[in-house]
């Protein structure tokens, strides 16, 4: 009995990794150019957009919340400091207040959330609306451009063969991960996540805690809208639309449990180049964008199904 639970323990902790390997694989024999490095630096340049957000929104998920505003904040950060780049303000300058929108805009939810006891896809469904509006406004439903040429090396730039985006994923979820298991606010966060009660009555800040995660979701949103901005050199109202469900899948296909408490920030990593491994085998096969959004879908689907039935039997062993 404990050898079976020991065997589908560790099924679970490496079922990403195999998946992974089992999808590499499969597209690397139905494409020959599939394993060629530079398809899998375009591969990582493709998900660090995805992978700087869903560095910060892990830290919300693990607490059992949920943020569907990120992609909107994106966009908004974008065309914020586009327009601002274009109106004189230095780059610099131009990021750093659009950091802090997108900061505001977590503690909002972090707010409504906390203090009005409004569920979180209901705060972050009001957010995304409001902040895509935002956008649109900024802009006037146009395109933003014409801003310095340095600017684009932070989307654009590469270290060697190594895309500058790439580097900077990797150092957000250096961070996470040190911050998550090495610190005694990422101690908070999962115990919060595991049981918010016994975590108020052991003395954690449940409420302060609960503020920081859904500003750090809201600020590392902005800063990956900024890094979308440099690399396609043009702020865009839409940008980051449906950029939710991508960082959604490849958080709970890293194992970040729904009702949270449990997960790694690290295979929140794994889970996100298997989303970024997938899209780029569906486009190499030609397959149409509209089958794209079904995959997806049902890529989710079962992840999250997934994940409820391990609660379910984690319950019952309880």
């Amino acid at each position: 009995m404990k050898e079976n639970k020991r065997v589908r323990g560790m099924a679970a902790k490496f079922a990403i990794y195999l998946a992974l390997l089992a999808l590499m694989a499969f597209f690397s024999m139905m494409s020959s150019g599939f394993l060629s490095i530079s398809n899998i630096m375009n591969i990582l340049r493709q998900v660090a957009v995805n992978g700087i957000s869903a560095a910060g929104m892990t830290f919300v998920m693990l607490t059992g919340g949920i943020d569907i505003s990120v992609g909107a904040v994106m966009g908004l950060s974008g065309i914020g400091a586009a327009s601002l780049m274009v109106a004189g303000v230095h780059p610099v300058i131009a990021c750093l207040i659009m950091l802090l929108a997108g900061l505001l805009v977590g503690l909002i939810n972090g707010f409504f959330v906390n203090e009005v006891k409004i569920p979180p896809m209901i705060v972050t469904l009001s957010t995304l609306s409001i902040a895509r509006g935002l956008a649109f406004i900024i802009s006037g439903g146009l395109p933003v451009s014409r801003f310095p040429h340095s600017f684009t090396i932070l989307g654009q730039g590469r270290i060697g063969y190594v895309p500058i985006p790439v580097i900077v994923m990797a150092l957000c979820f250096a961070l996470g991960w040190f911050v998550l298991e090495k610190t005694s606010f990422g101690r908070h966060v999962y115990g919060i996540g595991s049981n918010r009660e016994a975590a108020r009555l052991s003395g954690i800040p449940v409420r302060k805690v609960m503020f920081k995660v859904y500003g750090i979701s809201g600020m590392m949103a902005a800063f990956a809208g900024i890094v979308l901005l440099s690399r396609v050199n043009s702020g865009q109202p839409s940008a980051g639309e449906t950029y939710e469900l991508n960082i959604i899948a490849a958080i709970v296909m890293g194992g970040v449990s729904t009702t949270g408490g449990e997960g790694r920030i690290i295979n929140v990593l794994v889970g996100l180049v298997f989303m970024g491994v997938l899209l780029n085998g569906m486009m190499m096969m030609n397959v149409p964008a509209f089958y794209q959004r079904v995959v997806k879908g049902v890529v989710l689907l079962i992840a999250i199904s997934y994940d409820r039935m391990s609660q379910k039997r984690a319950d019952s062993i309880v």
